[in-house]
């Protein structure tokens, strides 16, 4: 039987602009999948958003998730309070002009 405390409630914090969420998600739900839900939730008249998940990192408490890990494996034992809402910060790395001529040269 699952316990509260493997429910977190997140709040994804954008740098330009207003919050998504808060929302809650399971302890097991990946970074990947976080990021599709924000991608999902995504202010779309906002300028330079993200196309894909890949444009987008989520950091914690100072880091930089990993899409393959768990939510509950990124927890910081100084964000660890029970029933808490956490912040995430959300940064946009749309594709430089290098990476798109690339693309546009095949």
């Amino acid at each position: 039987m699952a316990s509260v405390q493997d429910q977190l409630e997140i709040k994804f914090r954008l740098t330009d602009g207003p919050d998504i969420g808060p929302k809650t998600f399971p302890a097991a739900t990946s970074v990947a999948t976080l990021k599709e839900s924000v991608l999902a939730q995504w202010h779309k008249e906002k300028e330079n958003g993200p196309r894909t998940v890949k444009d987008l990192k989520l950091i914690s408490a100072g880091k930089i998730l990993e899409n393959n890990r768990a939510l509950g494996e990124c927890q910081s034992p100084l964000c660890d309070i029970p029933d808490a809402l956490t912040t995430m910060h959300v940064v946009v790395q749309p594709p430089s002009e290098k990476d798109e001529e690339c693309w546009n040269w095949y």
